[in-house]
C-alpha cells in the first residue's frame, strides 16, 4: 500500500500541531508525583508525618499546573 504525497503531508500537519500537547498531562503528574515521594521521604527523615507529604503534593500541584498552562499558552502563541 502506498501512501499519496497529499495524505502523507496531512499526517505531518497533524503530528506537527499535536505534538506540543502530547506530552503536557504526563509531564504533569511526574511533577505531582515526584513531589508527593519527596515529602514522603523528608516525612521519614524529619519524623514529620504527613506535614511535608501535603505541602510538597500542594507544591507540586502548583508548579505542575503552573508548567502546563504556559507551555499551552506560549504552544498557542507559537500557531498564530
Amino acid at each position: 500500500m502506498k501512501l499519496e504525497p497529499d495524505k502523507i503531508k496531512g499526517t505531518n500537519n497533524f503530528y506537527k500541531e499535536v505534538g506540543p500537547y502530547v506530552g503536557l498531562g504526563l509531564q504533569l503528574a511526574v511533577t505531582v508525583t515526584v513531589m508527593v515521594f519527596l515529602g514522603i521521604w523528608l516525612d521519614g527523615q524529619f519524623e514529620t508525618k504527613p506535614i511535608l507529604t501535603v505541602v510538597f503534593a500542594f507544591f507540586g500541584v502548583f508548579a505542575g499546573m503552573y508548567t502546563f498552562i504556559k507551555s499551552v499558552l506560549k504552544a498557542g502563541n507559537d500557531k498564530k
